[in-house]
């Protein structure tokens, strides 16, 4: 089969199509023919050197996030069949003509949604429900921060802050992606600019500040997201784009009697993916087949275009997710 194949850290240029041995499925786990993939900056991250494949995974074929069908089944799996259309997260190799995955590990495709934009439901909105949900708490009436709200997992979150009845509030430094928010939900849209974030968001919030953070910078925002955090509020932490280091005043966090979590699905056991993606599936799924909730494409582009998409990512300039198909 084909696959995406990091050949060396570097550049984008580092990226090139290769044969690689085919796969075959195990007991309890279905082979998935992949029709599209999301991109995530994690690859981008991979493909630098700068975030090694957790143990079991592909060592050099990105991928977080697949939809396809599926055209084999391991012993003893009862949940699918071979035809049934899937998507769903995984450790690595989605960018290759095929996956192994455990059977309930998967996410049952909604009839009317195409694979390229099932390819950017997983990532995206697993991270963010998890994140916001289980993680924090976030529910109706919550005053909800979401950083980098023109990303895929700031997309996501968006829409489920807004689908519970949360008051949103979405940074970003371009002032387009903010516009374009609204359209998902965007109650009080933040620019990022020079000064941060901080005095914004407070004043959106009438001095008051919010419940609920969904950061993805760490180092450099974690100073401002302590100052817009309510009285018992809590911050999730999805990404250190801003750094992992940064030094903190415990005393904010006494007296606002704050709670900070971090999170991240890649490396988490078998057993709590199952988990995550069969809770998924019950209670979120159908807000897609009725259109509560909207995958987010910024561009398809074919599976050669590999390098292109990388470097419109790490130029910041998608809106939603770019999903490679075959």
């Amino acid at each position: 089969m084909k696959a995406v194949v990091i050949t060396r850290p570097g550049d984008p240029e580092v990226l090139e199509l290769r044969e690689v041995p085919d796969i075959s499925p195990g007991p309890g786990q279905v082979r998935v023919r992949v029709e599209a993939a999301g991109l995530n900056r994690a690859d981008l991250l991979q493909r630098r050197g700068l975030y090694p494949a957790p143990p079991g995974a592909p060592r050099d074929i990105p991928g977080l996030e697949y939809a396809g069908r599926i055209d084999a089944v391991g012993a003893g799996v009862q949940l699918r069949k071979p035809g049934d259309r899937v998507m769903g997260i995984v450790a690595g190799g989605a960018f290759a003509e095929a996956v192994v995955v455990h059977e309930r590990e998967t996410i049952s495709i909604p009839t009317h949604i195409s694979s390229s934009d099932a390819a950017a439901i997983p990532e995206a909105f697993l991270t963010a429900y998890d994140a916001l949900i289980r993680q924090c708490g976030m529910t109706s009436g919550d005053r909800v921060l979401i950083h980098a709200v023109g990303s895929g997992v700031g997309l996501a979150g968006l829409q489920l802050a807004h689908t519970l009845g949360c008051i949103t509030l979405g940074s970003s430094r371009t002032p387009s992606k903010l516009e374009a928010a609204a359209r998902f939900g965007l109650d009080h849209p933040i620019l990022n600019g020079d000064q941060g974030f901080s005095d914004a968001c407070l004043e959106a919030t009438a001095g008051v500040g919010v419940q609920v953070v969904m950061d993805f910078f760490g180092a450099s925002a974690l100073e401002q997201n302590l100052k817009v955090l309510a009285a018992g509020g809590r911050m999730v932490l999805v990404g250190l784009m801003g750094g992992p280091r940064a030094p903190i005043d415990l005393s904010v966090l006494l007296t606002k009697r704050l709670m900070l979590r971090g999170t991240t699905l890649r490396a988490r056991p078998l057993e709590e993916k199952i988990q995550l993606a069969r809770e998924f599936e019950a209670h979120l799924l159908h807000m897609f087949e009725t259109g509560r909730l909207i995958p987010v494409v910024d561009r398809v582009l074919d599976m050669h275009q590999v390098r292109e998409a990388h470097q419109r990512m790490e130029a910041n300039e998608t809106f939603g997710k770019v999903v490679l198909t075959w």
